[in-house]
């Protein structure tokens, strides 16, 4: 009798184990394999972070941007240049490397602030909901309304000893909107739940309720909109540095390359100049959102099996 027991108590386990639902990066791995669009993404952007990250680590960035006008519109492995110089000299491949490096930390930067501010906003709002709720959503709505890319020029203009931690603060004032108006709707979705109900009849607190039993439950919700925000945000400070309203001057940025385009002679004439930094900005903006939908078909799954 005991053996019996002993055999179908470890037909149970076995079952149990097999019917356990899968670990969400077993889940996420599993999406990303299986999809080999996403997996070509996953490489591009491992690359990517290889040749920006790593390679800048062997480069001084004042020699980077020191200006030899001898050298000066070397094409494609002219003298050693691989991706040729531009009109002050400087290596096109060096400069590849620091301003891809620079314009993803810009990005990982302006995404951290805006994702942090945005949850707890959209915690807040989505929680309390009623008059708490109306105040919070007419401030989103007015900051969403101004016009960012203006406001942002101008702040860019007027700001004393400008560097790139201002500008993540100048571009994070209005990008924490949209993430608020995402998480709030899901909070939403949460706070009728039932174990919301029972964590209130119990008597904790609000704030452990918020974060110790809603913001689990929208976890994957986060990575989903963190990896989509960054390829975002990358696209906003290029367009401000093509603009001439992003990293200063002497920093390296893929949106000062790209800025090589705005003079026909150059589009024709001399592509080395901008076309690098072009293919890379797209590289990274198509493959971060290739690996963000298999985050989301990941999230879907794992709320299946659950």
């Amino acid at each position: 009798m005991s053996e019996k027991k002993e055999n179908t108590s470890a037909k149970e386990a076995k079952k149990k184990k097999i019917s356990s639902p899968t670990s969400s990066f077993k889940v996420v791995v599993r999406e990303i394999v299986k999809d080999k669009v996403a997996l070509t993404a996953f490489i591009v952007i491992v690359l990517v972070l290889l040749f920006t990250f790593g390679g800048s680590l062997f480069l001084n960035a004042e020699k980077v941007t020191e200006t030899n006008i001898i050298d000066a519109y070397y094409g494609w492995g002219m003298n050693g240049h691989i991706f040729g110089t531009d009109d002050g000299g400087r290596d096109i491949l060096n400069l590849l490397m620091m301003g891809g490096r620079n314009s993803i930390l810009i990005g990982l930067g302006v995404t951290a602030v805006c994702e942090i501010v945005g949850l707890l906003v959209g915690l807040v709002s989505g929680y309390y909901g009623g008059n708490v709720d109306a105040v919070i959503m007419r401030i989103v709505d007015f900051i969403q309304v101004l016009p960012a890319m203006p406001i942002e020029i101008v702040l860019v203009s007027v700001i004393p000893n400008y560097n790139p931690l201002s500008l993540v603060g100048i571009i994070s004032l209005f990008g924490w909107t949209g993430t608020s108006r995402y998480f709030r709707a899901f909070v939403l979705s949460q706070r009728g739940r039932d174990y919301v109900l029972a964590s209130k009849t119990s008597g904790s607190s609000d704030f452990k309720i918020m974060f110790r039993e809603v913001l689990p439950n929208i976890t994957s919700m986060i990575i989903i909109d963190v990896v989509l925000q960054i390829a975002s945000n990358i696209g906003i400070e290029t367009t401000l540095s093509f603009i001439g309203y992003g990293l200063p001057s002497t920093v390296p940025s893929l949106g000062t390359l790209i800025g090589f385009a705005n003079d026909p002679v150059n589009v024709v004439s001399r592509p080395w100049l901008w076309l690098p930094a072009t293919v890379m900005l797209l590289a990274i903006s198509l493959s971060v959102n290739y690996v963000g939908r298999a985050f989301q078909r990941a999230a879907d799954a794992r709320q299946r099996e659950n």
